[in-house]
């Protein structure tokens, strides 16, 4: 059932906010002169995946969890895009891909080795990855990898076809705190 929603929310959102991912497509090129930044996740069972958002760091930056990049990385337009949440708007062509949820635990990268093993041992990777879902929407996404791997294996059992709204509209609210660059 979830798919189902998954499918038709990204491929309507993905008609109707064209105009406005145009826009920020052409606003983020000049900011960093390539708008799009694409970077190798871990999806469901494990399998790679090549994840799209708006670029929201200068284009040398280096390719790790964001929490770990400095803050002066982050443009000014790439600042208000993470703010907003406007960046994770092209990961709706993951989600419509099939590659992602809209709600699921936010995909690891490959070299996020100690979350990577908590999440497999909480089985974390038999569903999608997703956009938001409980971490994100409780400021938990960059605690420990073990509190992180259990909280989303919490939110796997118990998800809830109104939890996944809940969750939705909490993101698109601006709830939690998304990722942080240190200072």
């Amino acid at each position: 059932m979830i798919r189902i929603f998954d499918f038709l929310f990204s491929f309507f959102g993905l008609l109707v906010l064209s105009p406005v991912l145009l826009i920020l497509f052409v606003i983020t090129y000049f900011d960093t002169g390539s708008p799009l930044f694409r970077q190798e996740r871990i999806g469901r069972f494990e399998e790679p995946f090549t994840l799209i958002k708006f670029r929201t760091m200068q284009f040398d930056t280096a390719s790790v969890a964001s929490h770990l990049v400095d803050k002066s990385a982050i443009t000014p337009i790439g600042s208000f895009l993470r703010k907003s949440h406007l960046d994770e708007l092209p990961q709706l062509w993951n989600v419509l891909k099939g590659n992602m949820s809209l709600v699921g635990p936010r995909p690891a990268l490959f070299s996020q080795e100690k979350l990577r093993d908590a999440r497999k041992k909480y089985d974390v990777y038999r569903v999608r990855p997703g956009i938001t879902g409980l971490s994100q929407v409780s400021g938990l996404d960059t605690s420990t990898p073990e509190l992180l791997a259990e909280t989303d294996a919490k939110m796997i059992q118990n998800l809830s076809l109104i939890d996944y709204f809940k969750f939705i509209i909490a993101t698109a609210s601006g709830k939690g705190g998304g990722d942080a660059a240190q200072r």
